[in-house]
């Protein structure tokens, strides 16, 4: 993760993290209430509408003062904004290796190659169509935003205290899991 969106995630520029977390927060609770070409088009209709009132203010202040400008946005219509072959072809690399790598992990635990991984992702997906029952992508969209905005700063005003109970429950896992381990057959990990 880049160090921008580091400084984003724990606020250490109030403004633009309020302005990021806001915005995003309005677009899912729009999208929420109204279909994505509908958002799109009235986000795209308030853009709109502001660059063109910004033309006709500026075209008019400078009929009256008499000043010749030029165009408002002339600055940002002079700035290259093409895609490179090289940006295009590290991007493209980068989601082949992520497909592939998610092919792989897909097969290896839908074939059953390790046991106990295929079980635990049997659980994960069974718990799976209980969240499903009681949220909607959007729901869970919106509290993972919100989950990132806020327990970034969470955890470091209190890293001591969520550490020492985050150990105590790794202690229980890893405990519940080695008794399951010992009791399947087969469900022994192989040693890599």
């Amino acid at each position: 993760m880049g160090v921008a969106a580091i400084d984003l995630l724990y606020w250490r520029n109030v403004k633009q993290s309020g302005a990021v977390f806001g915005s995003v927060l309005l677009l899912l609770f729009s999208l929420t209430q109204f279909s994505v070409v509908s958002v799109g088009a009235y986000l795209a209709l308030a853009a709109l509408s502001a660059t063109i009132s910004f033309r006709i203010y500026k075209s008019v202040l400078q009929a009256v003062q008499k000043t010749d400008e030029g165009h408002p946005f002339k600055a940002y219509l002079e700035v290259e904004i093409a895609l490179s072959q090289d940006q295009i072809g590290k991007y493209a690399d980068k989601i082949l290796l992520y497909s592939n790598t998610c092919m792989k992990e897909l097969r290896r635990l839908f074939l059953v190659q390790d046991l106990v991984d295929s079980l635990k992702f049997a659980v994960l997906m069974w718990l799976l169509t209980y969240v499903g029952a009681l949220f909607n992508g959007l729901t869970l969209l919106i509290l993972a935003v919100v989950s990132m905005f806020t327990m970034p700063v969470v955890y470091e005003k209190h890293q001591a205290q969520i550490d020492q109970y985050v150990g105590l429950i790794r202690t229980q896992v890893n405990s519940v899991v080695g008794k399951i381990q010992a009791k399947i057959p087969g469900a022994k990990r192989k040693e890599e």
